[in-house]
């Protein structure tokens, strides 16, 4: 894991500045509006005692660094899976429900949640490419009644409790086997059938169509450019993976048109090479195009966990290389993707799909140095039962990436396992792997500027203390990282960039804090130099 570090150096050259307190700016504009000889103003006998403002030097220490590690989770909508727990479900449960999530997942120690907002060719916000998803309202194309934004109050309320929230899109699929109302009208399987292919009870956008890669692209950059998501996130649905007919025969996908058009075009690799081509395109395309759009928006893949059997020596399994056209070997070898997550959904002690092994062998992979934040099956976690694991499974999971020099955190699939909390799995996440909390690692590849000292304004409160925050040189940060020392004790906090107030609480027994220190997060995950303010003690 990173770790942030400060140094005695640059905390004397960020000397803190502290704001006034209100009260003192009161008595100042007082005092300069009084006439020549005047008395000078008289504060209250309450008046609380304003923080004592100190340089850097006068603290004893500097608060320990905050841990650097991506701790996400998965909230799938197709199925209804994780949210919201059916269809149809009145505007106000949805949003309680979804809210819910979040506090759990602040709750848990978790920083981040990869929240699909297209499941199937539909979407979970407002859209004018694609219609308003089933799994939301009961209907493919109906919008919430009384109307909200899904995507908007999702990026919102995680926001406010201190998480990245990633726009999860599946780039290909049209129609789940789940799905039971018909396309709406604006749906792509009813605008442009051509481009749609029926494969098993799935119906699939060709990625042999050129249209079908503007479309999706398309698709993501309208997010992009219309919320404050941290992140887009595409799964391993790629090509789709094999169906087979009633007698058990794989049957092969039904992309013969556009696969014939480009063979008269003159195209002259062999089919697979084609497919797994038309997958690379849209790959670079969409890491280059969110790019363009906003530089600082994570763009992550979640490919599957082996990239072909026999890499490493020992894997064995399915080979997405040759079933699904994913090359993500490619991918991370290229720097397409600000994070890659395959999903290393073994155990660690399943020989021929070991766990570690397989990271080992992504991070071996990792040619630019990109994070690699493997994905979890947490949802195989359950008491009982052959096949499931217990949660000591996942703890041990957990261990092994952070013994992995490559690998900076980890993904859960999915959100369920946490709200039931199998084998006591979320308690044991939270009070031991997570029990502190931990900011998202830097990309220093996307800009490595560091946000300025804050402005802080500390105060003695009944609760804890009250602060009072400014960005420093008017620039907003996307986080602040708030720690606060009683005795030997450190706590750290995330908020919004956009808090201006905040009560940190009071320690064991009710004691104010001691020290304040605030910094700045920005977008990229740089954190600046911090301001510090000492309270005085009861």
């Amino acid at each position: 894991m990173q770790s942030v570090k400060i140094s005695r150096r640059a905390l004397r050259s960020a000397a803190p500045f502290h704001r006034a307190s209100p009260l003192l700016a009161v008595l100042l504009a007082a005092a300069c509006s009084a006439p020549a000889g005047s008395p000078p103003p008289v504060p209250p006998p309450d008046a609380p005692a304003p923080p004592v403002a100190t340089a850097p030097d006068v603290f004893l220490d500097p608060p320990p660094p905050v841990a650097r590690e991506f701790r996400g989770v998965w909230v799938a909508s197709v199925s209804n899976i994780d949210w919201p727990s059916r269809p149809g479900l009145p505007v106000d449960r949805q949003k309680s429900e979804l809210v819910a999530i979040l506090d759990r997942a602040k709750e848990l120690g978790l920083n981040a949640v990869i929240f699909q907002v297209r499941p199937a060719g539909d979407a979970l916000y407002a859209s004018e490419l694609e219609p308003w998803s089933e799994y939301l309202t009961g209907t493919q194309g109906r919008a919430p009644e009384p109307y909200y934004d899904p995507l908007e109050f999702a990026v919102a309320e995680a926001h406010r409790r201190g998480l990245e929230l990633h726009a999860w899109f599946n780039p290909y699929r049209a129609r789940h086997p789940s799905a039971r109302t018909p396309e709406s009208p604006k749906h792509l399987a009813r605008t442009r059938p051509e481009l749609v292919r029926k494969y098993g009870r799935h119906l699939w956008m060709d990625p042999g169509e050129p249209e079908v890669l503007d479309h999706s692209i398309r698709v993501v950059l309208d997010v992009v450019r219309r919320y404050d998501v941290d992140g887009v996130h595409i799964d391993d649905y790629f090509y789709p993976y094999r169906e087979r007919d009633a007698r058990g025969r794989e049957v092969a996908f039904p992309d013969g048109p556009s696969w014939t058009r480009y063979v008269r075009s003159g195209g002259r690799l062999a089919r697979d090479d084609w497919r797994r081509d038309n997958v690379d395109r849209f790959v670079e395309r969409l890491y280059a195009d969110v790019k363009r759009e906003k530089p600082w928006v994570k763009v992550g893949i979640s490919p599957f966990g082996i990239w072909r059997p026999g890499h490493p020596a020992q894997v064995t399994g399915l080979d997405a290389y040759s079933q699904i056209y994913g090359d993500a070997r490619k991918w991370i070898l290229n720097g397409w993707a600000d994070y890659f997550t395959p999903q290393l959904y073994w155990p660690v002690a399943q020989t021929a799909q070991s766990y570690p092994v397989l990271l080992r062998w992504w991070s071996e992979q990792n040619a630019h140095g990109r994070h690699l934040w493997p994905g979890n099956f947490t949802s195989r976690v359950v008491t009982g039962g052959t096949r499931l694991w217990p949660a000591a499974e996942i703890l041990e999971q957990i261990a092994a990436t952070r013994g992995d020099g490559g690998a900076g955190g980890n993904v859960h699939f999915s959100m369920r396992a946490f709200l039931q909390s199998r084998d006591s799995l979320a308690e044991k996440l939270a009070t031991q792997a997570y029990a502190e909390p931990a900011l998202v690692p830097a990309s220093p590849w996307l800009g490595n500027g560091a946000p300025a000292a804050p402005r802080v304004e500390a105060r003695a409160a009944a609760s804890g203390a009250e602060i009072a925050l400014e960005p420093g040189m008017d620039a907003e940060p996307r986080w602040w990282l708030v720690r606060s020392r009683s005795g030997d004790e450190w706590r750290a906090e995330v908020l919004p960039g956009s808090a201006r107030t905040h009560a940190v609480p009071a320690a064991r027994g009710g004691a104010v804090p001691a020290e304040v220190w605030v910094s700045a997060v920005d977008r990229m995950g740089n954190e600046g130099p911090p301001a510090a303010v000492r309270l005085p003690q009861r």
